[in-house]
Formats: C-alpha cells, structure tokens, sequence
C-alpha cells in the first residue's frame, strides 16, 4: 500500500486553488477541475459530501484538529508577504517556540489550519554561525546532533 495524498475540503476550488498558488507558491500537478492536485502533497476538493456520500452538515468547518505544515527559510520575507493579505485570519500571530523556530498559524479560506514555521536548518546553521559548537546548537534547538551536523554541511 502506498499513501498518495492528503485531501481538504473546500466550498470554492477555484478560490483555495488560488491561495495556495499566491501564498504558498505551490504547483498544480493535475487539475481535475472540482480536485485539484500540489506539488506539495496535498489536494483540495470541491463538493466532498457529495464525492463521498456523507451528510452535508456533516463536513465540519474550523474543526482544528489538523493543520498543513509548511516551512520557510525566509521567516520575515513570508509574513511581510502575509500582511499584504488583508483577509487572513489567524489562528495565532508570529511566536518564537522554545526551540528557537518562529511559526505563525492561519486559516485557509475554508478555515483548514496551516501552520508556517521558519526552516530548522536554517535556526541551526545560524547558530553554528554565530559560533556555537554542534552540541550546544542541538541543546538549544533541541534537535538530535545528527541533524545539526547535517545542517553544518549547508554552510
């Protein structure tokens, strides 16, 4: 058995397909026109309840029980991007994890979470550049050594 996708229901195709092209800058892979397919791993589908025989009421919007995680080596480049989207809604602002990341949450126009974090080895090379040593970088962004040592090559 092989997973293929992860799918979202959405009420306008039309109108997520183009949010996720502008914001996130992803790629339609196959466009079936109600299902539409990102090169990221995820497709959105128009007319779910129908597609799978479920009561109408029953496809639950702003259920927050799963979120698309995206990463971005530009944090700062990505929420100035975000604030010239006037219609964004948050789930919360930019914060700094205890592991150092910065993430921010918002709601896709169907309210599916999505949250976007600042790329782990991009944390871990800038402390190994500021001149922490491979361990100390692991303990701050808690993160196994392997993977700091693995970032340090992209140096």
């Amino acid at each position: 058995m092989e997973f293929k996708v992860a799918l979202l229901a959405v009420k306008n195709v039309e109108t997520s397909k183009q949010f996720y092209k502008e914001l996130f800058d992803q790629d339609v892979v196959l466009d079936l026109g109600k299902n539409v397919t990102f090169n990221g791993g995820f497709a959105i589908q128009e007319d779910f309840a129908w597609l799978t025989d479920v009561p109408l009421n029953s496809v639950v919007e702003k259920s927050n029980n799963m979120e698309l995680y995206f990463e971005v080596d530009d944090f700062q480049g990505f929420i100035e991007k975000l604030n010239t989207y006037k219609s964004i809604k948050y789930v919360h602002k930019p914060k700094k994890h205890e592991w150092q990341q910065r993430v921010v949450r918002i709601y896709d126009p169907d309210y599916h979470m999505i949250e976007i974090g600042e790329s782990m080895a991009v944390i871990a090379r800038r402390y190994l550049s500021d001149g922490y040593s491979v361990e100390e970088t692991a303990r701050i962004i808690q993160h196994p050594v392997e993977f700091v040592e693995m970032c340090k090559q992209g140096i």
